[in-house]
C-alpha cells in the first residue's frame, strides 16, 4: 500500500529516539539537495546520543546559545516510516520574527503532495499551543506556493505589512490564531 494521508495514514509526531539515527541522517542528506536542513545542529561528525541530549536541552531551554530559543524537534512518521519533521519554537527572537516563525516543517521528497505537510502543521499548532504560543507565526519562501497553500489551509492569514530584508530570500508571513 502506498502511504498517503488520503488512505487514512495518519502522521505521528514524536521525539527522535536512539534507533532513529540512520533514518534522520538519510533525511538530512535527501533534503540537502533542496537546500533545506532536516535536523538543525546535526553534522556528520555529531555523535547521535549527544545530538539527542542537545535536543532535550533545547526543549527545556537549558544552556541555549544566545541566538537560540526553547524549541521542540519532532519526527513525523506514518506506519513506522519517517516522512518528515517539525520544529516548534516556544517563543520568537528577532531573527525568527523576521525569517522563520514559530513552526518549521518539512516533508521528504518521496512523500510530498500526499497531505502530510498539512497534518504536520495541524499537529504542530496543537503542540505550540501547549507551550503557551497563542498566536503562531509560520513563514515560507515567497515562491513556495505549495507551502503557502498548506499554511492557508491551516488558518494562516497573510501578513503583508512586514518589510522584506535586503539580501535574503523573500518570505511570506502568516499568523494563525
Amino acid at each position: 500500500m502506498t502511504i498517503t494521508a488520503e488512505n487514512n495514514q495518519r502522521i505521528r509526531l514524536r521525539p527522535p529516539r536512539e534507533g532513529d539515527e540512520q533514518a534522520v541522517r538519510a533525511a538530512q542528506i535527501a533534503l540537502k539537495e533542496d537546500d533545506f536542513g532536516f535536523a538543525f545542529g546535526l553534522t556528520p561528525d555529531t555523535p547521535w546520543m549527544s545530538y539527542l541530549e542537545w535536543l532535550a536541552r533545547e526543549q527545556a531551554g537549558i544552556s541555549l546559545a544566545p541566538d537560540r530559543v526553547p524549541g521542540t524537534f519532532l519526527l513525523a512518521e506514518v506506519a513506522g516510516q519517517l516522512v518528515g519533521r517539525a520544529s516548534i519554537r516556544h517563543e520568537l527572537n528577532d531573527w525568527l520574527l523576521a525569517h522563520a516563525g514559530h513552526i518549521g516543517y518539512g516533508v521528504l521528497p518521496q512523500f510530498r503532495r500526499r497531505g502530510f505537510a498539512t497534518q504536520i502543521l495541524q499537529q504542530s499548532l496543537i503542540i505550540a499551543r501547549a507551550f503557551g504560543v497563542d498566536r503562531v507565526l509560520v513563514t515560507c519562501d515567497d515562491h513556495n506556493e505549495d507551502s503557502a497553500a498548506v499554511i492557508e489551509r491551516c488558518g494562516g492569514r497573510r501578513d503583508e505589512q512586514w518589510p522584506t530584508t535586503p539580501g535574503t530570500v523573500p518570505k511570506r508571513r502568516y499568523w494563525i490564531d
